[in-house]
């Protein structure tokens, strides 16, 4: 099937959280996304248009690093694909912040199909995001 980016259709995904007020500072107030319906074991958050729902699972989730293009990528993680002024303000945001980057922003596969900028981080309950802009977005799904 093939990607039609003018009918992307809005994502649900659920994660593990171990502080659910935690959630809400960094995303809500943090990030400035809009909150949804809210439970005391669960909170929906608009993530650009997509419902993330944030539910307590006290222990969490354990990170994992792979190797990708000589950094080590933190799995699992999720995050969303942003033009380039956004992508460049997010992070600016998150610096001014005092948010520790476990990768910087930089630029990814540099002259080669699929070349993005992206920067990792990790939130206040250990998940790792990943937030992207692509050079040219026609090919967010190239082949080498």
């Amino acid at each position: 099937m093939e990607l039609n980016m003018s009918t992307l259709s809005p994502f649900h995904l659920a994660l593990p959280v171990k502080d659910i007020q935690k959630a809400i500072d960094f995303y809500h107030s943090g990030l400035g996304l809009p909150l949804g319906r809210q439970s005391k074991t669960w909170v929906d958050i608009d993530f650009f248009g997509h419902q993330v729902v944030f539910h307590l699972a006290p222990q969490g989730s354990p990170l994992h690093y792979n190797d990708v293009d000589k950094h080590d990528v933190p799995v699992p993680h999720f995050g969303v694909v942003l033009e380039k002024e956004q992508w460049l303000e997010l992070s600016k945001k998150l610096e001014s912040q005092g948010i520790e980057f476990k990768i910087k922003p930089y630029i990814r596969f540099e002259g080669l199909p699929g070349e993005q900028g992206t920067f990792f981080f990790i939130d206040p309950n250990g998940l790792a995001l990943e937030f992207k802009t692509f050079k040219n977005l026609d090919q967010i799904f190239a082949k080498d």
